[in-house]
């Protein structure tokens, strides 16, 4: 029993984040033209993990990308800022999309 409560908690606080983070994406309307893994306006978050695997400043490009926009990368549907994502929540939801399998 004891063990079964230990491994409760430790799934609770790895799945955490993850689960944070998804919220986040969805307050700050990021699920409107995103999905994990399939196509909408935009990308899907396993194909842009997928893009920028291995590379080391891709979490910093993402989140600079979420808060000022981009065009081009993806096809001709740029893709506007996000003006109520602050640099913390920007890097947060970068983080986070580069787990997305």
């Amino acid at each position: 029993m004891k063990k079964a409560s230990v491994i409760l908690a430790l799934a609770t606080v790895i799945a955490g984040p993850a689960f944070a983070n998804a919220d986040l994406a969805q307050k700050k309307n990021c699920m409107a033209c995103h999905a994990t893994d399939k196509k909408i306006v935009g990308p899907a978050y396993k194909e842009v993990a997928a893009k920028y695997a291995g590379q080391k400043d891709a979490v910093a490009k993402l989140a600079e990308k979420i808060q000022k926009g981009g065009s081009g990368v993806w096809g001709p549907v740029p893709m506007p800022p996000n003006a109520q994502v602050n640099a913390d929540e920007a890097k947060q939801l970068a983080t986070w999309v580069m787990t997305a399998k």
